[in-house]
């Protein structure tokens, strides 16, 4: 009873969502003027999620000046959308060429219709605006340690073909685990041999050092910043692997430190090739742009995103949430498998999801730090689910809840009690109704 007498308190400061371009006025309005906005998704796999969050998106790039969007996926796979949405691209003539290079499982994170649109959508817009006010498309994420080597040396055939001799020189440490990061943490962690820990950081070294020559253009300047991430991206990739499997380590802190870093070094870079403020909007997993402190996720000392920007830029970023009840959720039972179309399990009660249905709104917008003074329940904890690219029904507790306290966590959510399966671009079999790792070891 307690529940049903905490969602009738909640249902007038809910703002109803009507499907117009209105229903997103309220965030736009709290988050025109942040530096840094970060919008989550309850689930690696959800239609509403995504189409949501690229809407908000749209409306922060061309009303309010915001950049760039910074997401949870790799450096140069999302670099290759980058070059496409700005014009500079020789390879891809379209959206789903450009997004070609998410071709590692979960390929459906963002080889999705929903970012096929917005992909499209930004390469319009850009077209309109000189190249120095283009707004860009980058990864955050450290997993593309092979593509990143490939792209560093590349780069330096082009530049410098004895630095690149180098390079290959060192890189080449990896040559006996051909591309399978997985084997690389395995052999490395359990003692069957020496790690490459020197030879990429020599390289890191290097490509600093070459940073710091003057610069003959802006293009250039663009151009080694990109091969000093890639090669920033093979020295964190070797740590993350090398100690994945180390209890004594956290694998998500160190990954998370890492994103918030490359999110800093972003923000720095536009700001010298802009003459201005970055404004930028980051897409990542509730999990990574919630404030850890917040959850029993952060009482167990694992930090996030959320919480080293809010730490940082307090008073200049922002944070929205997404929850939903119920419907269907694109996900994998396993790593490595194949995208299933599942059906979400209605919420456990004593959740954050069971009371936002008990709302009675089907979708709806709550702002958590205005709604918190007058509703005791939001200053509470209760659990929360997270669904990332593994749902497991069957052990949906143990898998996918923690618990919150909700109004510490985010600044605001958007609530969807019915949703449905992001589209992949390329269903397999098995992505059919019903029952029939970029994000590893976590899911998300």
């Amino acid at each position: 009873m307690r529940a049903i007498h905490d969602a009738s308190e909640l249902r007038p400061l809910a703002i109803p969502l009507r499907g117009t371009e209105a229903d997103f006025d309220a965030v736009v309005a709290a988050a025109r003027d942040k530096r840094y906005v970060l919008i989550g998704e309850a689930s690696h796999g959800t239609h509403e999620f995504y189409r949501s969050r690229a809407e908000i998106t749209k409306r922060l790039i061309r009303d309010h000046g915001f950049c760039a969007v910074a997401i949870e996926g790799d450096w140069p796979d999302a670099y290759r959308v980058h070059r496409y949405v700005c014009g500079t691209s020789t390879q891809d003539q379209g959206p789903a060429d450009a997004l070609g290079g998410f071709k590692r499982f979960p390929t459906w994170m963002w080889r999705n219709a929903d970012v096929l649109e917005f992909v499209a959508w930004l390469h319009a817009y850009n077209r309109d605006l000189p190249p120095a006010a283009r707004v860009g498309f980058y990864g955050l994420d450290l997993y593309s340690m092979f593509a990143s080597i490939q792209a560093v040396v590349e780069y330096l055939e082009r530049v410098d073909p004895e630095a690149a001799e180098r390079a290959k020189e060192r890189y080449a440490c990896f040559d006996r685990f051909g591309t399978d990061t997985e084997s690389y943490a395995y052999a490395v962690g359990s003692g069957l041999t020496s790690s490459c820990r020197r030879d990429v950081l020599e390289q890191l070294l290097e490509m600093q050092r070459a940073a710091l020559a003057p610069n003959a253009s802006d293009l250039e300047d663009e151009r080694r910043f990109v091969a000093e991430q890639n090669a920033r991206v093979v020295a964190s990739a070797e740590e993350y692997y090398r100690t994945m499997l180390d209890a004594e380590v956290s694998s998500w802190n160190q990954r998370d430190t890492f994103m918030f870093g490359t999110l800093k070094r972003l923000s720095a870079h536009r700001e010298r090739r802009d003459a201005g403020p970055a404004k930028i909007v980051v897409w990542a997993h509730n999990s990574h742009v919630g404030d850890a402190r917040a959850t029993t996720l952060g009482g167990g000392r694992e930090l996030n995103v959320g919480q080293l920007v809010r730490q940082e830029y307090p008073l200049t970023c922002y944070s929205l949430g997404f929850t939903t009840s119920s419907g269907t959720v694109t996900a994998a039972s396993n790593w490595h498998e194949h995208a299933e179309r599942k059906v979400v399990r209605p919420p456990l009660p004593g959740s954050w999801e069971a009371l936002f249905h008990a709302v009675g709104i089907s979708r709806f917008f709550l702002d958590l730090k205005e709604a918190a003074f007058q509703c005791d329940v939001l200053r509470g904890r209760l659990l929360e689910r997270a669904i990332g690219v593994i749902y497991r029904p069957e052990t949906e507790f143990y898998s996918h809840y923690f618990e919150a306290r909700i109004s510490e966590q985010f600044d605001a959510i958007i609530h969807y009690d019915a949703t449905r399966a992001v589209q992949p671009l390329e269903p397999g079999a098995v992505w059919q109704t019903g029952e029939a790792p970029e994000t590893f070891p976590s899911g998300v």
